[in-house]
């Protein structure tokens, strides 16, 4: 393997530009935005509300189409492909954990966590199975339905299921906007651990300094494009990026 194959993006996004509405009503969420996510890294995008940032989650993960530009997983232009092939991409290329964990209640907790590579037609890697369940502290609760679990125990099911599958990219929205202090440090804990001991590659959209503390770069939009950037990020390095860009 050479060395452009080793640092090669496994995701990108090229003048990208998503607009809602026409005329008068028309509202630019996204502006021409370039970005490149490499490989075992762990990217949050932070900006203040209406910046566009999940916007720009939704249409690198291909849940949202884009208005101009290119979103590119690997050597895959998302843009280019039909409704079909993006749903045959994402059950197999794509992980998505989203704020509110999106579980099926009639599912137990290891039904959940298999859904995604069941309906991909993939079967599941036991024994990475094996290390997630264990990893999130999920054995003892396979059995259990998602209203037996604990608002943190169903974010850790969402994550093992979007893990499930060996993504190349683990897109999350929000991860610990619905939990509390301990159960999001729980979730985030983990994300930096894949992130560290299996080389995952995580883009995350937060509001929270903390939670992107966790990460290894961090974007800031702002009306829709790409303002600022920071590497090694503290809490308080963020904060101050956010108190500027709000100000």
């Amino acid at each position: 393997m050479n060395q452009t194959t080793l640092t090669a993006p496994v995701a990108r996004a090229e003048a990208l530009t998503k607009t809602y509405g026409s005329g008068e009503n028309e509202v630019a969420a996204l502006r021409g935005v370039s970005a490149s996510f490499a490989p075992g890294q762990f990217t949050a995008i932070m900006g203040p509300s209406g910046s566009g940032k999940s916007t720009f989650l939704y249409c690198l993960a291909g849940l949202e189409t884009v208005t101009s530009g290119s979103v590119m997983i690997g050597d895959v232009d998302l843009t280019t492909l039909s409704r079909t092939q993006l749903t045959v991409l994402r059950g197999g290329r794509l992980g998505f954990v989203f704020q509110a964990f999106n579980l099926l209640p009639v599912l137990t907790a290891e039904e959940n966590i298999r859904l995604t590579a069941r309906m991909s037609g993939r079967k599941a890697d036991e024994a990475w199975f094996g290390v997630l369940v264990d990893a999130l502290g999920l054995r003892p609760r396979l059995g259990h339905r998602p209203s037996q679990l604990s608002g943190g125990q169903q974010q850790r099911v969402a994550v093992a299921r979007a893990l499930l599958t060996r993504p190349e990219v683990l897109f999350a929205d929000e991860p610990t906007g619905n939990l509390d202090s301990r159960s999001g440090a729980e979730v985030l804990r983990f994300l930096r651990s894949a992130v560290d001991a299996y080389r995952q590659t995580v883009v995350m959209v937060t509001h929270d300094p903390v939670a992107a503390a966790y990460a290894d770069r961090v974007l800031f939009l702002a009306d829709g494009r790409i303002v600022d950037e920071l590497t090694g990020p503290t809490i308080d390095a963020v904060h101050a990026r956010m108190r500027r860009l709000e100000g």
